[in-house]
């Protein structure tokens, strides 16, 4: 989609009287950092970044560039990792950033629920709810850049889900502004409402298609009381599986979350980090971090309890060492080691990254079976799965061999191998997205892998809220009747 030049101009004339001198940008060097995916897979061009302020900015906005046909790309923290928040290379897109929108409306802690403007950054809503006394239970490695409206838009997960669920579950109610500029104030939360479609899962997980997020009322927790955070080495991931039923039988609805994490991917992560170390005294071919949490339970009793529960785990030959965190600062030490595999991991070289989920109890099996089957059908790569067990998902990568040539590697051989594991992937009944979004990167195998009655209902909702195609285009659905 292209437009003339005057009618650009004039379209950034009417943008910048609206906006204001803030709200509004077509310097180059203050386009450049938002013009790359976080992973630098994608490098688009766009018209100019525009900055609003208000929900109601927000929507003029919006209908302006109705009126020019001015694509919209929606753009949080930049920290996606499927292209989602990127522009394309026609540079005729405008990129939406909601980030001077950053305002926690309101926090009522009786009613266990916050307002929260798109922009408000994950890890300042975690410090906002802490003074109240509350916790927002859902976080992520990229918590200091990821962006309320950025989370809702791809229904994020993170480390929490287990327990808590995905966004989906974090959001009561949603304001959003529509292809039209109308805005959708569904901010009430009601505990029954059945007046037809539930408008607001519609909006989340879509990725800036269907509508534009600016705030969200979000369910917020009692702060917890009690922390117990174990680093257990284990000798095989069925031994994980095993281990997670054990722990989630004995800790019950305290267990909030049980990463696994090979040992390949720990010696990088301590390579990569100056001050990390071992936390065991030994290497084990898998490992796994366990946190339990309560909002009611005595400290050193819910310790206690862990620690009976791994040594009778021990006793059953279900894992090899454990170790208890023995104060928060320990606790944050072992998730620093989790959350650091992925920054490690792109300082080695070229990888496709795979956020993949099957059941969640065939998922060892599935490791088992897709990484050797990856690494024989492409000599020299290398493959690697971590994090989420307890709820089905892993981040399944695939590490290039020594000596490919970045950019290049990913666009040919890469390619290939991504649509085989997504092949394998499908064949085990599970998800080629499990949390980080279709976006650009993944479109053309869900049009290639999706359900197509999904695929088609899902055009036909897009067609309806948005029909000239102006809300991030590309990303999402893919091309097709």
């Amino acid at each position: 989609m292209t437009i003339t030049t005057t009618r650009t101009d004039e379209f950034l004339r009417g943008a910048a009287e609206l906006l204001g001198p803030k709200g509004l940008s077509t310097d180059p060097e203050m386009l450049d950092p938002w013009l790359t995916d976080w992973r630098g897979r994608y490098t688009g061009r766009a018209i100019g970044l525009a900055s609003p302020a208000s929900t109601e900015e927000v929507a003029n906005l919006v209908k302006l560039c109705g009126e020019y046909r001015i694509p919209i790309v929606p753009q949080g923290g930049n920290s996606g990792m499927v292209g989602g928040a990127t522009p394309d290379e026609t540079g005729s897109a405008l990129i939406l950033s909601l980030r001077r929108m950053n305002r926690i409306r309101s926090l009522d802690r009786q009613a266990g629920q916050a307002v929260c403007e798109a922009g408000v950054i994950l890890q300042t809503f975690h410090e906002g709810a802490e003074a109240a006394d509350m916790r927002f239970p859902l976080t992520l490695g990229g918590k200091g850049s990821a962006t309320i409206g950025g989370l809702v838009s791809t229904n994020a997960g993170g480390t929490q889900v287990l327990r808590h669920g995905t966004m989906r579950a974090q959001v009561l109610g949603i304001e959003a502004v529509l292809a039209n500029g109308e805005v959708f104030d569904g901010l009430t939360a009601l505990k029954k409402d059945n007046r037809g479609f539930d408008l607001k899962q519609l909006l989340i997980g879509s990725e800036g298609t269907l509508g534009i997020v600016t705030a969200a009322t979000l369910r917020i927790l009692p702060a917890a009381t009690a922390r117990a955070t174990a680093w257990v080495g284990l000798s095989g991931i069925k031994e994980a599986r095993t281990l997670l039923k054990h722990v989630g039988q004995r800790m019950g609805g305290t267990l909030e979350g049980f990463e696994v994490v090979p040992d390949h991917c720990l010696e990088n992560v301590i390579d990569h980090l100056p001050d990390a170390r071992q936390p065991l005294a030994e290497n084990h071919s898998w490992n796994a971090l366990i946190e339990c949490v309560s909002d009611s339970d005595d400290p050193a009793a819910l310790q206690g309890q862990m620690e009976a529960v791994l040594a009778d785990a021990m006793e059953a030959g279900l894992l090899e060492d454990a170790v208890l965190a023995a104060n928060d600062k320990q606790s944050e030490d072992f998730w620093l080691l989790r959350d650091s595999i992925s920054a490690a991991e792109r300082a080695l070289g070229p990888a496709m990254q795979h956020d993949i989920s099957v059941p969640v109890e065939q998922m060892p099996e599935f490791i088992l079976a897709a990484i050797p089957a990856i690494e024989n059908e492409y000599p020299g790569t290398r493959g690697v799965a971590f994090g989420h067990l307890g709820d089905g998902n892993v981040h399944f990568h695939i590490i290039a061999p020594a000596g490919a040539i970045p950019g290049k590697w990913e666009d040919s051989e890469g390619k290939r191998i991504s649509a085989r594991v997504y092949d394998l992937v499908t064949d085990w009944g599970g998800s080629i997205s499990a949390e980080h979004g279709i976006g650009q990167m993944k479109v053309s195998e869900l049009g290639r892998l999706g359900d197509p009655v999904a695929l088609s209902m899902m055009r036909a909702v897009k067609q309806a809220l948005d029909p000239d195609g102006l809300l991030n285009p590309g990303k999402l659905l893919p091309s097709g009747a």
